[in-house]
């Protein structure tokens, strides 16, 4: 036993800490979804409304199978029993010749046709008369006439007029042959090869999209790119008792990648418009082409490899010149996979345009005839995170967005709408919590469901025009949760490593916490720039429960470097995902000890999967002082073993030393501490290599370290029962000093 391990178990003798990672601790552990299931109850709202659009009601389902019918009227702002449960109850057993209880109400729907109420309950049809108290079989009223909700959807960004390769006016087709292009001539057959330098691999094709007036088309050049494939041997398949080969493509970071140009032929000339490609030579993509209603110009989308250019470009049919409606030049990166929104207002040459060039992520008018921002629709130090609706007539757009409201977590979402010139912005929700929202279908009504880790859900009817509340409507029972011993995790935020910028995180303690006792302290991280990843609504499971109650305190935050919050938050990870975050991390978990003497900092673990497994290796070979166990699952580990575009879009292209210097293959020698290294035989994610890769670096460094591959599984092996349980046994091992006891 070494000298850690020693010193482990004298404070065990001493009682300094409670008897942990017992077999107690691993059932209790196992058995905890099961006891918090099903427990929380007015949680959930599902509204359905009633001709005219202005009532609802909705089933409110309670322990023991009882059920509540409540009827709202949205005028009055009145909530009450959608009937006298023990009167109808009454009605359908006399009419049913059999007993019904008035807590379990067998009623499925309901609905009001030219006053008469109509229910369908064992599986019959029925009219109710609330007055007699009686019910009789009688024809369900048809669906439609029913107002029923239905959400804002998201709108994805039109992608242009659809793709035919013939004209509108049916005069012409484009034919794609032997890699070029010939343009038909529909009435006698004639055909003329429009462009003739296309080659296999550097050709042309479709689609096609034609200009209103069938004069112009528009195709592509497509340049092929690399052909990187990634094998594997999976060691058991289930169709064969022989080891099978597995092939498949997978584009890597510096790879060769497919691109394509537009190209522009005129029907009348039968020739093709010669474009200057000086503004989109080297592209990512070219997407969202679209021709104007006048058939004078058409637009596309530029997606410059690298991510630091992004433009919305129009081409002008008659002269082929190119230039910037839009023109995105970022110091970083331009995160087009998260944070890209462009709609097309055609019938005012307009576009609303989502940007982070005020340093948060916003939407902007943009006017398409000039090029010039009309002004922004948002802004303010506050981020849009998603648009939901766009109505062109009444110029207005709907929107999710976090950090508007003062106090609140800047994480929390919210729903706003706001007016196209940036005025006249109202917020539909208000409560401190994360809102998901409803729309009923005529607009006049939102459902709000809002909650916090700490916090149930809660319910509101509000106004759709001015956002005020109408009334509330449930707010979760979680008596049955609370008496099962359940706690919520605790919200703790601290300030970064700039001592200004607030980090927000959680902390798990085991059912069992003894405060007059010590625990090691362990964090779950995922640390990728594409988002944030701590938990913000309610549940009553989050899986770093398991690990706390086995004897740790179990901590998350999003340091700096993941998404949602200002320009230079996320900007951190640019060309730099080896920080992860973590003098922000380190400082948090610091500042939490300080508060509660509970968490020894003398042991520390992090464990991690995919991008967080990449980050737990970080945190032993780049802060080792600090943490002294980790558990690394399925982790990328070099950016350049890695899938091509999430990695070009935080690490940026061409692919140059920033790579060496992330890399946890490149600074394996660095290793202090107990590592697991966790890896799925099958791997289609994350390419298995790279976990093998730094597996090798490590045996070259002479580092002591754990192995654990995991036949014919594939990406995310921790969560496997066996790999799990292996992760759980080596935190168990190394941070509270003893053998797992699990029999």
């Amino acid at each position: 036993m070494n000298l850690f391990r020693v010193g482990l178990a004298l404070l065990l003798s001493a009682g300094a800490v409670v008897a942990q990672g017992t077999k107690a601790d691993y059932d209790r552990a196992a058995s905890l979804p099961g006891k918090y299931g099903g427990t929380v109850y007015r949680d959930k709202v599902e509204p359905r409304f009633l001709p005219g659009g202005d009532a609802f009601w909705y089933r409110v389902d309670l322990a023991n199978e009882g059920r509540e019918y409540v009827l709202v009227d949205c005028v009055k702002g009145e909530r009450k029993p959608a009937f006298d449960a023990a009167k109808l109850a009454k009605a359908l057993g006399d009419a049913t010749s059999k007993p019904v209880d008035a807590r379990k109400l067998p009623v499925d729907d309901w609905t009001i046709d030219k006053g008469a109420v109509y229910l369908k309950a064992e599986k019959k049809s029925w009219r109710y008369d609330a007055d007699k108290g009686t019910v009789e079989p009688a024809e369900y009223p048809g669906q439609g006439e029913r107002v029923t909700f239905a959400g804002y959807q998201t709108e994805a960004t039109p992608r242009g007029t659809a793709a035919n390769p013939v004209s509108p006016d049916k005069k012409w087709r484009v034919v794609e042959r032997e890699n070029n292009l010939v343009l038909k001539e529909e009435s006698t057959g004639k055909e003329y090869k429009v462009v003739d330098d296309g080659r296999d691999g550097d050709g042309y094709k479709g689609p096609f999209r034609w200009s209103a007036d069938s004069r112009y088309v528009v195709g592509w050049k497509a340049k092929r790119g690399g052909d990187r494939k990634v094998t594997i041997v999976e060691s058991t398949p289930k169709s064969q008792p022989q080891p099978q080969l597995v092939t498949y493509p997978y584009l890597k970071p510096g790879d060769p990648i497919p691109q394509q140009f537009p190209v522009l032929i005129d029907a009348i000339t039968q020739k093709a418009v010669p474009l200057d490609r000086q503004l989109f030579d080297n592209p990512w993509a070219a997407e969202h082409l679209r021709w104007e209603p006048d058939g004078k110009r058409f637009t596309f989308v530029y997606n410059e490899r690298g991510h630091r250019v992004m433009r919305l470009l129009a081409v002008e049919a008659a002269t082929g010149k190119v230039e910037p409606i839009v023109n995105e030049e970022c110091k970083t990166y331009f995160d087009y996979a998260h944070k890209f929104f462009y709609r097309p207002l055609e019938e005012t040459s307009e576009a609303l345009w989502m940007s982070e060039r005020s340093g948060w992520n916003h939407l902007y008018l943009i006017d398409c005839k000039t090029g010039t921002v009309k002004n922004p629709v948002t802004q303010g130090d506050w981020v849009v995170r998603n648009v939901m609706r766009v109505d062109p007539v009444k110029r207005q757009v709907w929107f999710r967005a976090g950090g508007a409201h003062a106090g609140q977590d800047p994480y929390h979402l919210h729903v706003g709408r706001v007016d196209f010139d940036g005025k006249n912005l109202t917020w539909l929700t208000d409560g401190d919590g994360t809102h998901e929202v409803t729309f009923s279908s005529d607009g006049k009504y939102v459902l709000d469901s809002w909650s916090r880790v700490d916090l149930a859900p809660r319910t509101e009817l509000r106004d759709a025009g001015t956002g005020k509340k109408v009334c509330d409507l449930e707010t979760a029972d979680v008596t049955r949760l609370e008496a099962t011993g359940w706690k919520p995790p605790e919200r703790f935020v601290t300030k970064g490593r700039d001592d200004v910028t607030d980090i927000w995180g959680v902390i798990w303690r085991p059912s069992n916490f003894d405060p007059t006792k010590t625990y090691p302290v362990i964090e779950y991280i995922y640390a990728g720039p594409q988002g944030a990843f701590v938990p913000k609504r309610f549940g009553t499971w989050q899986s770093p429960r398991a690990m706390a109650e086995l004897g740790f305190i179990v901590v998350q935050m999003d340091g700096m470097g993941t998404s949602y919050r200002s320009k230079a938050f996320h900007d951190v990870s640019w060309k730099n995902l080896g920080d992860g975050g973590f003098p922000d991390r380190i400082k948090w978990i610091k500042a939490a000890a300080a508060k509660y003497p509970q968490m020894d900092l003398t042991r520390v673990g992090i464990y991690g999967g995919s991008a967080g497994g990449q980050n737990a290796l970080r945190a032993l070979l780049g802060h080792g002082d600090f943490y002294k166990v980790a558990v690394a699952d399925c982790g990328c580990h070099d950016n350049r073993m890695d899938k091509i575009w999430w990695n070009e879009l935080y690490m940026s292209w061409p692919v140059g030393p920033h790579y060496d210097a992330a890399s946890n293959v490149v600074h394996a020698g660095k290793l202090t501490g107990k590592l697991l290294l966790l890896v799925g035989e099958v791997d289609r994610n994350v390419d298995p290599a790279s976990t093998m890769q730094v597996a090798a670096a490590l045996v070259r460094a002479n580092k002591d370290f754990e192995l654990l591959v995991m036949p014919g599984v594939g990406h995310g092996a921790a969560s496997h029962p066996y790999a799990n349980r292996r992760q759980k046994d080596f935190f168990v091992r190394h941070l509270l000093g003893v053998e797992p006891r699990r029999e």
